[in-house]
């Protein structure tokens, strides 16, 4: 389940929009000490980013987005996130945008906890020639949407 909202930071001051992507926590999901493990949270970034360049038609075929490959992705796990119910929000957004690569920032939360922030850093991928490309005008800007 995905959505996209736009929030406004307690100053006043205007967020970046976020992509919500919500993410159902699941039994196999959790490691022995009864929490969502670590790696299934990178999961929940996962599913949250192919969510948001589906959105940006990527995944469509309507070429919106070429291919991407992760050059960098770092964690910090906040809080323990435990079993529950209802699903927990993965909401991304864009920090910055470079020639031929962009960063998004991702915080796993619910309206009072944020259990892992991160980033990853996606490069636009030449698949033929196997190397890194520009980004196009059409992906910077749905990127710029989200900055």
């Amino acid at each position: 389940m995905t959505q996209t909202e736009t929030g406004a930071a307690d100053t006043g001051a205007a967020e970046p929009r976020r992509h919500v992507h919500l993410a159902q926590v699941r039994y196999a999901d959790l490691d022995p000490q009864h929490h969502v493990n670590n790696v299934r949270m990178l999961t929940y970034l996962e599913d949250a980013r192919v969510s948001f360049l589906r959105y940006g038609g990527a995944v469509e075929g309507d070429e919106v987005f070429g291919a991407m490959v992760v050059a960098r992705q770092e964690a910090d796990y906040v809080a323990p996130l435990l079993p529950r119910s209802e699903p927990v929000r993965v909401e991304l957004w864009v920090t910055e945008v470079r020639n031929a690569s962009f960063t998004l920032a991702y915080e796993i939360r619910d309206e009072a906890t944020v259990y892992l922030r991160a980033r990853t850093v996606l490069v636009g991928f030449d698949v033929p020639t196997q190397r890194a490309r520009r980004l196009n005008e059409v992906e910077r800007a749905f990127l710029a949407d989200y900055a």
